[in-house]
């Protein structure tokens, strides 16, 4: 039974816990190698010989069978790891026992005597393989032509003082890249071999009275991923100290079974540890608080409940229930028609009346409905899936996961009107998942690339077997209070599909898993090769395809076979378009088609490496914006589209694996708006009121010759002008999403667009030549930031002509100067074929376009001044402020 009383101010002594969770990001030091160069003590497990890269592999290549490897005697640690994960292994006959023995290894670099003081002084997130150098030649395209593998080590001190006395401590690590091992006064406490999963390590039976040396290993492998995963302890890494008897981790999981705008019942399950040698009897109380719009508790508690007295065996866990109903609750919706309010449930534990743990979970109560024939509704709203697929890197920041870099780009699409974001293909930063809850943005999360089946030598696939339990749970439980997310994936386009009953049973198994830890939401695997009369699909409770419903190559669109077959399914685009281009690179002659693949002298250009601009060109297997539009505009019973991408990303540079990052985005890897930008802006907020015209208007070049002119329009139809003579009006034909003047003749001046809707007046836009570049102009996203040493301010920099038009061609080396309590932290111009370090503080333009982006210094307050140079060039400033702490 559970007793629910009236809301009542929080009890003082509910403030009052012996759970400490600190950050633990300051004081590290860092090396690259082991101890005399030698690794094979470290090693988790022999790896298959990689002889043959596959980068450059086309990006919709059939996964291959895995490798069989011969293990032999070969001394490894995984006996020791694998115990870390049992807490997520259901079977408890399945669950890994510790050796009695220690790994019979001398580890100097986890030993507190190993003098560190010629190693390097890092803060986390910590990312070392941003810094470079490129990689300009060799098979490195793949993954950003970064070197994110080998060994690396990390160092700590953890002091455990009189107070710490009976308490557990835990190391708690939100990603790692990868094969982490986790030493503490020279004894092997656990790990975790998956880069991309938040994992614990409990140290309370390795620590000591006083400093305890901490030692990190982590080995990332070549020819790991399709991407640039990064390096290092690229994530926050916490230190949690509790009470014997304590909410277990991720332990609280709260449901909202039945919402209405007039009433919701908040359930919620509490799972709590027992690390103590005794029985423990608690009590559990759990009070809901509403969140403000940062996420702080507001007010008093708009319920409290008190769950049934359970009593927990000694080294056991239990789990003990609750449920209130809230009237007229504060639902959270996805933008732009709701409001993504949230609340906090906090759980109190007792014994004899003594408060000792204390434990928040925020949470969100809203409506989730699936209709086969529509899609998503959310609060009883249809809610049509507008998204993108990001990958996990920062650009020019690499993997180290901030705040500020993830929240702009998240502003930079909502500008452009998502309303969802698909994390490919791994579990993201718990902080991104922050941001999307407050923000309002509806989230696919996934877990895995691969499953037993490779796309690269030694990907996932390697762990698989021994891990997919463990890490899905893992991902479940972290991340299940997210109200922004609406499914779960499984995988993403795994040979599984290739492999019929066995795959499907694979599927199957990790649907069943989803099912058992979140029941509230569907789970998924994206598809891009199987049919719908293949047994994989049918083990999915959503149809995901990736670039299947627009049709690859010369296979027609399935959407219409899909829903013949599962007429009851949801039916998704979870990768659309992966359309190619560089920003501000346009390649004449423009051919005539709506979406064609790159090519020499057709999109595409060798020599350069740049992909033509003007939106039409694709990678081999996908198409333009244009055409994936058409393909669900055909078929309106599809949910919606998470566009191939959102930003650009280190790595995957298809078409060419010469240069360092991709083509695909919508926004390049500075944060430049390319011309598509504009194209789904059109579509998605179509109450807009604008129109933008492409290409640029400079071409000294081309003076007599045809320079087609395509317009992006929420209008439904345009006339343009060149120097004042019309080009003629057009009207949008049907499943056409731009216009086109395709002959019109370039001469210097001013091109202009006048967009109608409904026959009014409805946008204007222009272009205009632009002279010789003459000045810099910079802008700061933000002019005031938290003096933390983690925010961040993006500047912005335009070369200019005298009357302060972006010159579209310029390529002036811009140089950044930082005074005061600031530090110039990276540079970038969105070129995918530039390998100038990022961490330089000069850099040429792209297209007139070059970024800086400026840290305060931790502890610093006061005016920050950025200068920004370029020889012959008038050059500018910008004031910036730290506000401290």
């Amino acid at each position: 039974m559970v007793v629910t009383v009236a809301a009542a101010p929080q009890e003082t002594a509910d403030r009052q816990s012996p759970r400490q969770r600190v950050p633990f990001n300051d004081g590290w030091k860092f090396t690259l190698g082991d101890p005399g160069g030698n690794s094979a003590p470290y090693l988790y497990d022999i790896r298959p010989e990689v002889k043959e890269s596959a980068d450059g592999k086309v990006a919709d290549a059939m996964p291959e069978e895995a490798a069989r490897i011969a293990r032999g005697n070969v001394p490894l640690l995984k006996p020791w790891i694998l115990p870390t994960g049992n807490a997520f292994i259901k079977d408890p006959a399945k669950r890994f026992t510790r050796p009695a023995q220690e790994p019979a290894i001398d580890a100097p670099y986890a030993r507190a005597e190993f003098d560190d003081s010629a190693w390097r002084a890092v803060t986390l997130p910590h990312d070392w393989a941003i810094e470079g150098p490129f990689l300009k030649t060799g098979p490195y395209g793949g993954m950003g032509r970064l070197k994110t593998w080998g060994p690396a080590w990390y160092r700590n001190k953890i002091a455990i003082t009189n107070a710490d006395a009976g308490k557990s401590v835990f190391l708690d690590i939100d990603g790692a890249m990868a094969y982490s091992s986790v030493w503490i006064n020279g004894k092997l406490a656990g790990g975790w071999p998956y880069g991309y999963n938040s994992f614990r390590i409990d140290l309370t039976k390795f620590l000591k009275p006083g400093d305890n040396q901490l030692a990190i290993r982590l080995d990332n492998t070549a020819e790991s991923a399709r991407w640039y995963p990064g390096a290092g302890l690229y994530r926050n890494v916490w230190l949690t100290k509790t009470a014997p008897v304590h909410v277990g981790q991720w332990g609280v999981q709260v449901r909202t079974p039945k919402v209405s705008k007039e009433s919701a019942q908040v359930a919620w399950n509490v799972t709590l540890d027992n690390a103590g040698t005794a029985p423990a009897t608690a009590d559990v109380t759990t009070q809901l608080y509403a969140l403000d719009g940062k996420g702080r508790m507001t007010g008093n508690a708009v319920a409290t409940a008190v769950s049934p007295r359970t009593t927990i065996a000694p080294g056991a866990s239990a789990t003990v229930a609750g449920d209130t109903t809230l009237r007229n609750p504060r639902l959270w919706g996805p933008v732009p028609n709701q409001t993504p309010n949230r609340y906090a449930a906090v759980t109190t534990v007792r014994q004899d009346g003594r408060v000792i743990d204390r434990y928040e979970t925020p949470f969100g109560i809203r409506d989730l409905r699936f209709d086969a024939s529509r899609g998503l509704f959310v609060n009883g709203e249809h809610v049509p899936i507008r998204g993108v697929n990001n990958h996990h890197d920062l650009g020019a920041l690499g993997a180290a996961f901030n705040v500020r870099a993830a929240e702009r780009q998240l502003e930079i699409m909502l500008e452009m009107g998502i309303n969802a974001l698909r994390v490919s293909h791994n579990p993201p930063d718990p902080q991104l998942l922050d941001l999307t809850d407050r923000m309002g943005i509806v989230v696919q999360d996934e877990v895995f690339d691969s499953w037993e089946r490779k796309k690269t030598p030694l990907d996932f696939h390697l762990i698989f077997p021994e891990w997919h339990e463990q890490d899905l749970r893992a991902m479940l439980r972290r991340d299940r209070n997210h109200p922004s997310i609406v499914m779960w994936s499984v995988g993403n386009e795994v040979g599984e599909q290739y492999t019929g009953e066995h795959g499907a049973a694979i599927g199957r198994k990790l649907v069943g898993i989803v099912h058992e830890e979140d029941p509230g939401r569907p789970a998924t695997t994206a598809m891009n090769w199987a049919k719908p009369d293949m047994p994989l699909p049918a083990t999915m409770d959503v149809i995901s395809l990736n670039y299947q419903g627009t049709g690859i190559r010369t296979l027609p669109g399935q959407f219409p076979a899909f829903r013949e077959k599962f007429p009851d399914k949801v039916i998704l685009h979870t990768e659309s378009a992966s359309a190619l281009s560089s920003r501000g690179e346009y390649q004449f002659p423009v051919p005539g088609a709506l979406s064609a693949s790159v090519r020499p002298g057709a999109g595409g250009d060798p020599k350069t490496q740049q992909v033509s601009a003007y939106e039409l060109f694709a990678s081999d297997f996908g198409s333009s914006a244009d055409r994936a539009f058409a393909s669900l505009d055909q078929n309106p019973y599809t949910a919606g589209e998470f566009v191939w991408t959102g930003f650009d990303y280190l790595g995957e540079p298809t078409p060419y694996y010469g240069a360092r990052s991709s083509y695909s985005g919508i926004v390049d890897l500075a944060g430049f708006r390319k011309d598509r930008y504009y194209l789904y802006q059109a579509r998605w907020r179509p109450d807009l009121k604008m129109a933008h015209i492409l290409p640029h208007w400079t071409w000294p070049d081309r003076v007599g010759e045809v320079t087609p002119v395509h317009v992006f329009t929420s209008g439904d139809e345009a006339e343009l002008f060149v120097n004042g003579k019309s080009q003629g009006r057009l009207k949008v034909a049907p499943y056409a999403y731009r216009l086109r003047w395709d002959f019109v003749t370039y001469e210097p001046g001013t091109i202009e667009v006048v967009a109608y809707k409904d026959g009014k007046e409805w946008a204007r836009s222009s272009v205009k030549t632009a002279d010789a570049p003459s000045a810099l102009q910079a802008v700061a996203d933000r002019a005031t930031i938290a003096g933390d040493g983690r925010d961040l301010s993006f500047i912005t920099v335009r070369v200019t002509d005298k009357a302060g038009l972006t010159s579209p061609r310029a390529s002036n080396r811009v140089r950044f100067t930082v005074e005061g309590p600031g530090e110039l932290v990276a540079t970038d111009n969105g070129d995918p074929t530039s390998f100038e370090s990022f961490q330089s503080p000069e850099r040429a333009a792209f297209n007139g376009l070059v970024l800086g982006v400026v840290r305060a210094k931790a502890g610093g307050k006061g005016p920050i001044t950025v200068r920004v140079s370029a020889e012959g060039l008038q050059g500018t400033k910008v004031q910036l402020r730290s506000t401290g702490r």
